[in-house]
């Protein structure tokens, strides 16, 4: 019984991730060695199960940043890697926090996630760097996007 629920809760927040990605255009950096896949959403958006079962702090004052990178390989297919990822989030007034990345690895899906706070209707420009092959420069991502208590 409790791998099944185990397999539930991680079905879970990889549906979420995905219905996150889809809510919002999806986001993808690719250069056709490596697709970069990124999102954030309000942590309140995953349940409280999914939250205990990876010490995620839900609230509706925090958000989530996930990031995923693929390895494009010669054949078309798609292999998740690790990488190295870094980031921030600052306000219109560049009050920055730094992102702590966590690696999430389910096996078949690798992912990092941050978590940050936000105020009501707060802008923030995230800005990333994802360094899959030390020894290449790291790629960078910069977004904007406005945070809401729900």
């Amino acid at each position: 019984m409790s791998a099944i629920r185990t397999l539930i809760q991680l079905s879970s927040i990889v549906l979420l991730t995905l219905l996150a990605l889809t809510a919002r255009a999806e986001q993808k950096l690719s250069d056709g060695r490596y697709e970069i896949h990124y999102n954030a959403f309000n942590s309140s958006f995953i349940t409280p199960e999914v939250a205990q079962q990876y010490n995620i702090t839900r609230s509706q004052y925090r958000a989530l940043i996930n990031v995923s990178v693929l390895r494009i390989e010669q054949d078309g297919s798609k292999t998740p890697v690790r990488a190295q990822v870094r980031g921030e989030a600052a306000n219109l007034i560049d009050q920055a926090q730094q992102l702590e990345f966590r690696q999430i690895d389910e096996g078949n899906a690798l992912y990092y996630l941050a978590s940050f706070r936000f105020t009501n209707d707060e802008q923030l420009t995230i800005s990333l760097q994802v360094q899959p092959d030390a020894n290449a420069d790291p790629y960078r991502i910069e977004f904007q996007q406005t945070f809401y208590i729900d």
